[in-house]
């Protein structure tokens, strides 16, 4: 059966707005959903929960539950920036000093802490905290169960030497060459949410942020992986400024992509984004990006001062120059005009 077209004077049906998924964890998640919500309110975030360090590695060991503080960013980084919602996000970030029982402790994780306790569920928990913030989209864990990074690293001992150490702190901090990384369990059960919101997407972003320990976990999950595989979403890497110290020292803009290649060689790609300033040889980028079916966008997406951190407004334009129907999205600079850049001073994270 056709449907009745619509008659003289009507008003069109309004288009849903386009969905944007990012996965990942901790500051680079932050930085992408800083970009996202310039382009559009209907944005996912897929966090990673294997964090075993500060206050989330001592509620985790306490409670038994997820580890909050990478879900804690993702709902400040989402917070609306009105009165409430910015005060609220700013709260959820604040955390207790001194030397007592609190000591590192973020309100936030202690909030999504009790809220899973009495919900017994982190996925309505999550979405309650997203309803007091204000989130303009949603805030997912890849698995509702809290996982386990191990990995091989050299340069621990004598040379050639592999070793094998556990947990996320271990990994993101060790002074050998992580070689690759795998989760405990060995085949997690992902977040039934967070695979229907990458299948229903329009584009999906990988990174920036912790390589080993942020973003390739994701595709260690095998529902996760098949819907990025299956999704008709365009597929988007966002490359790290920098290397990271520890996890990826050393590391050039290329070799990311070859490490990403390696845990998921059937993954194709459509863009690859990048700074300008952060690839010493473009052609290099360009070759390894076409390993993954990608083609390298460079553009100047860093802040100006130099620091190693994503410009929110400049990272969703290049966003929006690679997605299908760049059409269908805002233009980051309208977003800036109604207020935007407003909302991105009241929600501090520390």
């Amino acid at each position: 059966m056709t449907a009745d077209p619509p008659r003289a004077g009507s008003t069109p049906p309004i288009s849903p707005p386009p969905g944007a998924v990012a996965l990942g964890g901790g500051h680079g998640l932050y930085g992408t959903l800083r970009a996202l919500r310039l382009l559009t309110d209907a944005v996912t975030a897929v966090v990673t929960v294997a964090d075993d360090g500060g206050s989330s590695g001592r509620l985790r060991g306490e409670l038994g539950i997820l580890p909050p503080g990478d879900l804690r960013m993702a709902l400040a980084a989402l917070a609306d920036g009105g009165p409430r919602g910015a005060l609220w996000g700013e709260l959820f970030q604040h955390r207790f000093g001194g030397t007592g029982a609190l000591a590192g402790h973020a309100v936030g994780n202690l909030l999504l802490a009790g809220l899973i306790d009495v919900l017994g569920d982190p996925v309505t928990a999550l979405d309650e905290a997203c309803r007091l913030l204000e989130v303009r989209g949603r805030v997912l864990p890849m698995c509702t169960e809290p996982l386990v990074i191990e990995a091989e690293v050299e340069g621990l001992g004598r040379a050639g030497a592999v070793a094998r150490i556990r947990g996320q702190v271990a990994v993101a901090s060790t002074p050998g060459r992580v070689r690759r990384v795998w989760l405990r369990p060995s085949r997690p059960k992902a977040c039934p949410e967070a695979v229907e919101a990458i299948l229903a997407a329009e584009v999906v972003l990988l990174g920036p942020g912790s390589w080993f320990t942020s973003v390739l976990p994701h595709l260690m999950v095998p529902s996760l992986r098949q819907a990025l595989l299956d999704t008709p979403a365009r597929r988007v890497v966002v490359l790290n400024l920098a290397p990271q110290p520890g996890e990826t020292a050393g590391f050039s803009p290329e070799r990311h992509l070859d490490v990403l290649c390696q845990h998921a060689p059937e993954l194709r790609i459509d863009a690859v984004l990048a700074d300008t300033g952060s690839v010493p040889v473009p052609e290099r980028l360009k070759q390894a990006a076409q390993a993954l079916g990608a083609r390298a966008v460079l553009a100047p997406v860093g802040e100006p001062d130099g620091s190693a951190r994503h410009n929110p407004a400049a990272l969703a334009e290049a966003v929006r120059s690679v997605t299908a129907d760049p059409g269908r999205w805002r233009v980051p600079g309208e977003s800036l005009a109604r207020g935007a850049s407003g909302r991105e001073e009241n929600t501090r994270w520390r």
